[in-house]
């Protein structure tokens, strides 16, 4: 029994060996960063609110843990004003917040996610797991990723505020900034990257920005998992995705882009899109295949 037994032990740990080594950045972290994301004690995330707050001293502690340098100021945060208009006029301040990893090059890919969502409606938490607690929890894994391989490109690591405000956190950016400095060459957006019953991502912009394509194709992908390309044909309607999230702001300024994200699920801007309801296992597959394709267009772009 003993010799059995140990040669059981030894055969599961060469599989646990094999699982872990198909994900370039820390699995467990991931989808415990993605459960703090989008925990009731964050209450939705809205913009300006404590949970928001919350969300974003999340971040920058995981940043700094990460060694993950601030583009500007020192505490990480781009400030921005907001004034919307439901019913009566509100004011109120958004926050990005933004990093920063060198390259060998000047130029430089922004890669994005926005972290807040719609808060406390009619007394329900609407904690926003897919939308985009996801792609908040992603683009710290892409950032361990690169801080531990060093990318061609520089890179920004943006993570913006007031996206379900109408991309205000976005928009603030692209017009705020420098564009001639920073030399930005392309934007990567993930929203929305956990579920998919079809276990399918979609990589969209390809359209506009054809010679973005082939280096993604070229990528080798996880298994029972497909990426897709498409949902950014003009005149499509919401069948086009281009201008719905924050890499429209960076389309509108002739910057290329790829947008990751999943077609709508039951759960969309519901209370219900909650942590319990993700596939981990088809999200971790989409963090894996979307660093695969950071790295593919990183090496490919002049």
């Amino acid at each position: 029994m003993g010799t059995i037994r140990s040669g059981l032990f030894i055969t599961a740990l060469f599989f646990a060996q094999v699982t872990f080594a198909q994900y370039s950045f820390n699995a467990e972290q991931l989808s415990n960063d993605l459960k703090i994301i989008s925990s009731d004690s964050l209450e939705g995330r809205k913009v300006g609110s404590a949970g928001n707050a919350k969300a974003r001293t999340f971040i920058i502690e995981r940043l700094k843990s990460l060694g993950i340098k601030p583009l500007y100021s020192e505490d990480y945060i781009q400030s921005f004003s907001i004034t919307q208009t439901f019913g009566q006029a509100q004011t109120g301040n958004g926050s990005n917040v933004l990093g920063v990893i060198e390259g060998n090059k000047k130029e430089t890919i922004v890669i994005s996610a926005h972290y807040d969502h719609l808060g406390i409606l009619s007394g329900k938490i609407y904690n926003g797991t897919d939308d985009n607690a996801s792609g908040t929890a992603a683009l710290l894994a892409i950032a361990e990723y690169f801080s531990k391989n060093k990318p061609e490109h520089r890179i920004i690591l943006a993570f913006f505020d007031a996206e379900e405000m109408g991309l205000r956190g976005s928009a603030h950016f692209v017009n705020s900034i420098n564009l001639e400095t920073e030399n930005i060459v392309l934007n990567i957006n993930m929203d929305m990257i956990s579920r998919s019953d079809k276990n399918e991502l979609y990589a969209c912009g390809t359209y506009h920005y054809p010679n973005l394509k082939k280096p993604i194709e070229n990528i080798s992908l996880p298994e029972n998992f497909t990426l897709k390309f498409g949902h950014d044909v003009p005149g499509t309607g919401r069948n086009d995705w281009t201008s719905q999230s924050d890499q429209l702001n960076f389309h509108l300024k002739k910057i290329p882009f790829v947008y990751f994200g999943v077609e709508d699920h039951a759960d969309y801007h519901r209370p219900t899109d909650d942590f319990d309801r993700v596939n981990v296992d088809f999200y971790h597959k989409s963090v894996e295949a979307i660093i695969r394709a950071v790295n593919a267009l990183d090496k490919a772009l002049q």
